[in-house]
């Protein structure tokens, strides 16, 4: 039913086009402008030196997308990655988003990455841009809240809290072999 591939650069118009809802319509992300074609495939291109970008197509439309990314860019924390996903604003909660983040995370211990990471625009409350959905859907694949900031995101007239997520999922060893690069991987 679902299919999950490499993404390619082919694929930045449609993966924007997602995109574009979460930065009109919601504090899910804190990016307030969309970025440009040309800016979004560049930072397409800087992930997919290093990381796994996916896709994932409904009867050969893509309808989400998952990357994982540096965590704070240091060589010591070349074992963790930063997660992201998003799905097509009307294909949620049919099992596409646990697919791929399956995926990403099976690509990421390949490369011999332990730590995952989710950083998640969180609420006081409910409200019309925001809920605690991301992370309850995090929680559900195992990840568990490490920290909070409070009113640290500023979107459509309103405070929102900043929570970080983690998930482990490799052994910690005191002489840890480098991870792979997923472009090796393939």
């Amino acid at each position: 039913m679902f299919t999950i591939r490499n993404a390619e650069m082919e694929d930045a118009q449609r993966i924007l086009e997602i995109y574009d809802y979460y930065v009109k319509n919601t504090a899910i992300t804190f990016e307030c402008v969309t970025p440009s074609l040309d800016e979004f495939k560049e930072r397409m291109k800087k992930t997919m030196q290093r990381y796994p970008y996916l896709v994932v197509l409904k009867e050969g439309r893509i309808e989400g997308y998952a990357y994982a990314g540096a965590f704070v860019g240091r060589a010591a924390y070349d074992w963790s990655c930063e997660l992201t996903v998003y799905l097509d604003c009307h294909a949620q909660k049919c099992g596409m988003g646990r697919m791929i983040y399956e995926s990403l995370e099976k690509a990421l211990r390949n490369m011999g990455v332990l730590n995952l990471y989710a950083c998640i625009g969180y609420p006081e409350k409910d409200d019309e841009y925001l809920t605690t959905n991301s992370a309850d859907f995090h929680a559900h694949l195992g990840f568990k809240k490490a920290g909070e900031f409070h009113n640290c995101g500023y979107k459509f007239g309103r405070w929102y809290h900043m929570i970080w997520m983690e998930k482990i999922i490799g052994e910690h060893h005191s002489n840890q072999q480098p991870i792979i690069g997923y472009s090796q991987l393939k």
